[in-house]
């Protein structure tokens, strides 16, 4: 599915907006099919028959266009980052409002990092109740869906340097993160009900009302940060 571009870019962004877009198609694929492929299949060879170790090495190479992907999608971000205001220090960055709307916004994405990697450990600790390291399949899935929330706490981390810096981008990328965590949220909320479990309610519930707030304190930082009246 093709994701349609802000109205509001100029033309030199809408061009990176999608050049980032087939770059971040080459990461997903690799990443997604790579990560199982390689796990699982050093997990089969060890286990099973050395046959694993051929579907490991496809893995490889999937992961090595992931990498590739990540690496051109990661440069085209910094160049328009560059014609981007919000990737700027902050005009209002030495008003006492601003610098503490960008220490809140680098604590709120600091709590994302700890829950990111928080539920990272939790799917390896879970995985061995589910039985995902006794087959290769279980143990490659289970390494894929590590993947995602590590690479979420990874992301948050490293807008933390940005919003100390008053850089309003910091706190969107943010939001952007959390917004991902709360379909999440919303999700086991929605089965929650359905099926009427109330751990899914309580879990579902509390995690869509935490992401909901930080996305609401997030961007009123950045608005903070760029001097606007909140």
């Amino acid at each position: 599915m093709q994701m349609v571009a802000d109205p509001g870019l100029t033309v030199n962004q809408r061009e990176l907006v999608l050049k980032i877009q087939t770059s971040s198609k080459m990461l997903a694929v690799g990443f997604v099919l790579g990560i199982p492929l390689t796990f699982g299949g050093l997990h089969y060879g060890i286990t099973q028959q050395p046959s694993g170790f051929i579907g490991a090495l496809a893995g490889l190479v999937l992961l090595a266009v992931g990498v590739a992907g990540y690496r051109k999608s990661a440069a085209l971000r910094r160049q328009l980052r560059q014609i981007t205001p919000d990737a700027w220090r902050s005009p209002a960055a030495n008003l006492p409002g601003a610098r503490k709307a960008a220490t809140q916004a680098a604590y709120l994405n600091g709590l994302l990092v700890v829950l990111s990697l928080g539920a990272t450990g939790w799917l390896l600790v879970k995985g061995a109740g589910w039985g995902a390291y006794g087959n290769s399949f279980g143990f490659g899935a289970l390494l894929l869906g590590a993947a995602i929330p590590a690479a979420l706490g990874l992301a948050a981390a490293s807008t933390v340097p940005q919003l100390l810096r008053v850089i309003p981008a910091g706190a969107k990328v943010g939001r952007s993160l959390y917004s991902v965590i709360m379909a999440v949220g919303v999700l086991m909320l929605v089965n929650g009900v359905k099926n009427g479990e109330p751990t899914g309610l309580a879990v579902g519930g509390t995690v869509t009302l935490v992401c909901l707030t930080a996305m609401t304190l997030l961007g009123r930082a950045a608005r903070r940060m760029r001097g606007e009246t909140v």
